[in-house]
């Protein structure tokens, strides 16, 4: 039995990072914390909620930030800081006495989230893998759908048999316990750093490589001139937003329609599996098919779980939405980053990445705010599932125009890639 590249053992770190992070411990715990601090200091639930609003803009704004700085100083250096620091945060909210100061501790947490997200960890990923990047990338997200799937239930039964203020410190304990030692002893920023090559195997034939001049920021820069890029951030942009609106407004929609709460919340849990289950198929595919046709299939099938919801879908055809729908919720931030390599290149991954992950981020702030104000107006879905359904069309024509991938990471022998040497040695090649 051959040995476990050492590439998995880092995937294992970052699926144990991702497990508890930003998205799992504060998106998913947060209306857990709604009804207990509203009994406690009678603030409205509006008012508590402009706290989540204020930690994701923060994350979004934050998030290119962190890419670039991942890309200077390697990954570990900015994750292992940054996840005390949220650990940090999420014990200090066990303190909070004013409304402010939970506004103030959430606009924390949404700065230091962005090194705890999937920015830094998927540029490490993506470093140790070529050929099973997809699948490695997959493996990772599973972190954060297993976060997703049990910090909810954790949290309630915290609140429940120890209130909430010992459910913040709880959490908070045990992101710093869980993930320092791990991220700390596993992660290793690039696979020249122990001698090894990315999947394991050494180049068996080699070009001379082509001569990569300009500093570190000129991949930035220069794809934020490119109309793919562009192209892709939108599309990103659209289907968050749509698939967003959809888990954020689901339950009520189906109750609205004579679903029970019972099934409308099995419906719910049903959109969160299949996110977990979409995480690792996209990473399977993507290592055997093209990208943008892998992100066809998950965008349509996403497009029709939203016309069956606008058609009225209750029952069993509610069941059979939520499932896709969460496919393609589950696909969209493995396709990032797969993407954003493929069309990028490696050099400024973080920075780029950092771009369209905000992107993916302030979609899913403005997809569940325009479900709402579109029920706020007419009383009905039907008019906000109607603009999910144009958005997702517009993202499915701006993939197909995506066209090949413009550079390819080729590590090549001849000097283009030593063990120990900077991954800048190893340009990418268009």
């Amino acid at each position: 039995m051959g040995k476990i590249f050492y590439g998995w053992w880092v995937v294992l770190a970052a699926s144990v990072g991702l497990f508890a992070s930003f998205g799992p411990i504060v998106s998913f715990t947060f209306g857990v914390f709604l009804t207990p601090l509203s009994r406690e200091f009678q603030w409205s639930r509006g008012e508590i909620s402009v706290a989540f609003s204020l930690a994701m803009l923060m994350l979004g704004l934050c998030s290119p930030g962190v890419g670039r700085l991942v890309d200077r100083f390697g990954a570990r250096r900015i994750i292992l800081p940054a996840t005390l620091l949220f650990s940090a945060s999420l014990m200090a909210l066990a303190l909070v006495q004013e409304l402010w100061h939970l506004y103030l501790i959430y606009i924390m947490m949404g700065v230091v989230g962005g090194g705890t997200a999937p920015v830094p960890y998927s540029t490490v990923v993506s470093r140790w893998f070529d050929r099973r990047r997809g699948l490695a990338l997959g493996l990772m997200m599973v972190g954060t759908g297993l976060g997703m799937f049990i910090m909810p239930s954790l949290t309630h039964a915290l609140i429940v048999h120890r209130g909430w203020r010992m459910a913040y410190l709880v959490l908070g304990v045990m992101v710093l316990l869980l993930t320092i030692p791990i991220v700390g002893a596993l992660l290793k920023d690039r696979p020249q750093d122990m001698g090894q090559y990315p999947d394991g195997v050494a180049p068996a034939v080699s070009d001379p490589p082509t001569t990569w001049e300009g500093p570190e920021e000129f991949d930035r820069l220069r794809a934020l001139r490119m109309p793919v890029f562009w192209q892709m951030v939108l599309a990103f942009f659209l289907v968050s937003g749509a698939v967003h609106g959809c888990l954020t407004h689901l339950a009520p929609m189906l109750i609205d329609r004579g679903v029970s709460p019972q099934s409308a919340a099995r419906a719910t849990s049903l959109l969160g599996g299949a996110v977990l289950v979409g995480r690792v198929i996209t990473g399977y595919l993507l290592d055997r098919f093209f990208a943008p046709s892998v992100a066809l299939g998950f965008f349509t099938g996403a497009f029709l779980g939203v016309l069956l919801l606008w058609s009225g879908a209750t029952h069993e055809l509610a069941f059979v939405s939520a499932f896709l729908v969460g496919l393609g919720m589950g696909a969209e931030v493995d396709l990032i980053a797969y993407m954003v390599s493929r069309y990028f290149g490696l050099r400024a991954f973080g920075s780029i990445y950092g771009y369209a992950f905000a992107a993916y981020i302030f979609g899913g702030l403005a997809g569940p705010l325009v479900m709402g104000m579109g029920v706020d107006r007419t009383g009905t879905y039907q008019w906000s599932l109607g603009i999910s359904l144009i958005a997702l069309l517009l993202a499915i024509g701006l993939i197909t125009r995506l066209g090949p991938y413009p550079v390819r990471e080729e590590i090549v022998s001849g000097g283009a890639f030593r063990p120990g040497a900077s991954s800048a040695d190893s340009p990418p090649q268009a």
